[in-house]
């Protein structure tokens, strides 16, 4: 009677036939060896932090899984002691009073930037920060950390729905909620800065963190490019996402490596790849403001306002009898010259004389007798006791919206009339700017042949499944854009799909693997004999057997012993509709945290924690599955939704 042997131990039985026996144990020893060393330098994100990114980035040796040899690393650019440092003090209405941020934006080693925030901090949230009224949860004003064109840090007022993870710290949530959180507290308030900061600028990498006290800092350091430019080649695909299809194919076409793999025998056969995608409704609301628009600097007298978004800038002074009287210039610089409506030059006067000049240009005068040369007037100084006006306007809008001009006023005068201007009403448009596009990252796929639709989600509702239509389809969503007297609401048919699909790559057939041999000894081997057969040079088969044994492996538990315990919380959480606490009959909650027990199964407890569930195997699935189904209806259209549960 033949015994087949499992297929588990068929298969290493092929593996044992195909490779030496000698040295089986030794060999296997060295593999435990090898295994908990690298376990020992990788097994978490703690230890790969420790042992490679640390000292990879401060330029310290990294040695190897066996700590046999080191090596230095130069994977930085530039690096700082402390990129950034963050200083926390509260208040006795448990806000947040005092918040400073201290930076090394250039990583020279010193500190070059300060920002003190100038409102307290009632809420924290994942990327920014509440402000309210001092212990208190009214008048609330949302921010987000954000980065200028100077690459200086700063707050943004934005609503609050632009803002995540966003929970109440002042005396209307519970005392002391600083003080006894702080590690907390100022761990989220430096991974908002952080986040922003590397956004903004890709090529800082951050090493590490360390509190100590009411401080937090970060070393970091410039890990790409190494340029003074931030916007480095490998960060256009976030304004352009769409270009990286293209992109890639390009490249590949002229790629010798591309070439020679698709030209290989491992590329050839019919093969079917997978990829996702999405297409993306981007809605951006931008408000603008005077200031915004034109910057006006110079020998100012006045700024009067002239109506809705306009403004009347005096240039004057004193004049001179002499052979050269005074110019006084100012310099409108437009920031945004698209949104310049009228620049005019609308009135002069003096007493004696002013000439209007416009980036050095003779364009006007007010005076008794004509002067539009280089030179001096005709006649004396203080030649009448009456001042002398020109009121008729003259455009210089094209020269502004071209760039900056210097409007100057030349004063010549004498005795007590010795002072003349040049008044200039520049207008803008300050309506709020919206733009749409749509970011479709599927039109590679969508547009090929050979690929096909498998999957598709459209806000949430699952409208393609396993390449067949489901029949659902989402409602019309409305939503709101932009914040203040820029807040806009748009309706429309989806804002984001999410699609998978499956692409099919033909070219000629490889030939098949022989498998002959590892099928006759799966056939013909039990669980103490190994059968083999092999074939000579000259195409003869030769059959052999031999007896073998599994090596002895240690018992391994059904799993890894964990604990689960819990510890009061005050509910500190926020929504636009108010603090979480208000809501709710308890404003006291429970965090719950899970912990693995030691060799003797005990559990190690955290300050204030409390057993749930002692040492063992512990089950949790079915709680899990519960809170991220609530969570994701609660985000999500139930109507829609619900069908197709």
């Amino acid at each position: 009677m033949r015994v087949h042997p499992e297929p588990g131990l068929g298969a290493l039985a092929v593996i044992l036939a195909l490779t030496s026996p000698a040295g089986a144990q030794d060999m296997d020893a060295r593999a435990r060896a090898a295994a908990a060393a690298s376990r020992a330098k990788s097994s978490d994100s703690e230890a790969i932090s420790r042992n490679y990114l640390t000292p990879g980035l401060s330029n310290q040796p990294i040695s190897t899984v066996d700590g046999s040899q080191s090596f230095a690393t130069s994977l930085a650019c530039q690096q700082s002691a402390t990129m950034l440092e963050l200083l926390v003090q509260p208040g006795s209405s448990g806000d947040i009073t005092h918040l400073t941020i201290t930076r090394d934006k250039d990583l020279d080693g010193s500190f070059d930037s300060n920002l003190t925030v100038p409102v307290i901090v009632s809420g924290i949230c994942a990327n920014g920060i509440i402000s309210c009224d001092a212990g208190t949860w009214n008048q609330c004003k949302s921010f987000k950390w954000d980065v200028g064109a100077s690459g200086d840090l700063k707050l943004s007022q934005v609503a609050m729905p632009e803002l995540s993870g966003c929970y109440c710290v002042n005396a209307s949530c519970g005392a002391n909620l600083v003080s006894s959180n702080l590690s907390s507290v100022l761990t989220d308030l430096g991974g908002g800065v952080i986040g922003v900061l590397t956004t903004a600028d890709s090529r800082i990498g951050v090493v590490q963190a360390s509190i100590d006290g009411p401080v937090i800092r970060y070393v970091g350091a410039q890990t790409t490019a190494c340029t003074s430019n931030p916007s480095v080649s490998t960060t256009a695909y976030r304004a352009n996402p769409a270009a990286i299809s293209s992109d890639a194919f390009a490249a590949s076409q002229s790629s010798s490596v591309f070439t020679a793999l698709t030209g290989s025998p491992a590329a050839s056969g019919k093969a079917e790849a997978t990829s996702s995608c999405t297409i993306e409704r981007e809605i951006n609301v931008k408000s603008w403001d005077y200031d915004d628009i034109l910057a006006v600097s110079g020998s100012i007298a006045s700024v009067t306002s002239c109506g809705t978004n306009c403004r009347r800038y005096q240039i004057r002074g004193a004049g001179s009898c002499g052979s050269s009287p005074p110019i006084y210039t100012a310099t409108l610089d437009p920031i945004a010259p698209t949104r310049i409506v009228s620049a005019r030059i609308v009135e002069m006067g003096a007493d004696d004389w002013v000439q209007a000049r416009v980036n050095g240009e003779i364009v006007g005068y007010a005076g008794k007798r004509q002067w539009l040369g280089e030179g001096l007037p005709t006649g004396d100084c203080r030649i009448s006791d009456d001042p002398w006006y020109n009121r008729n306007a003259i455009d210089i809008t094209s020269q502004l919206k071209a760039g900056a001009t210097i409007v100057g006023a030349r004063v010549r005068g004498g005795g007590d009339g010795n002072w003349g201007y040049v008044t200039v009403e520049v207008m803008v448009d300050t309506a709020c700017e919206v733009s749409e596009r749509l970011v479709d990252l599927c039109a590679g796929y969508a547009g090929n042949s050979a690929c096909r639709l498998i999957a598709e989600d459209v806000d949430g509702v699952e409208t393609v499944r396993s390449g067949v239509n489901t029949g659902m389809r989402p409602l019309a969503q409305t939503r709101l854009f932009g914040s203040g007297s820029c807040t806009y609401q748009y309706m429309r048919d989806f804002f984001l799909r999410t699609r998978r699909y499956s692409c099919v790559t033909d070219s000629s057939a490889t030939n098949e693997p022989d498998l002959s041999r590892a099928a006759y000894i799966i056939d013909h081997s039990t669980e103490t004999m190994l059968a083999d057969r092999t074939k000579a040079a000259d195409g003869s088969l030769s059959e052999t057997t031999r007896s073998f044994s599994m090596p002895d492996r240690p018992t391994v538990s059904s799993c890894e012993a964990i604990c689960k315990t819990r510890a009061p919380k005050a509910n500190s959480g926020v929504a636009p509709a108010g603090a979480v606490a208000q809501k709710q009959n308890d404003p006291t909650g429970w965090d719950s945290f899970y912990h693995v027990c030691s060799a003797d199964s005990v559990c190690p407890l955290g300050a204030g924690e409390e057993i749930v569930t002692d040492c063992g195997c512990i089950d949790d699935f079915p709680e899990a599955v519960v809170m991220m189904q609530t969570v994701r209806l609660a985000g999500s259209d139930l109507a829609c939704t619900a069908a197709s549960q």
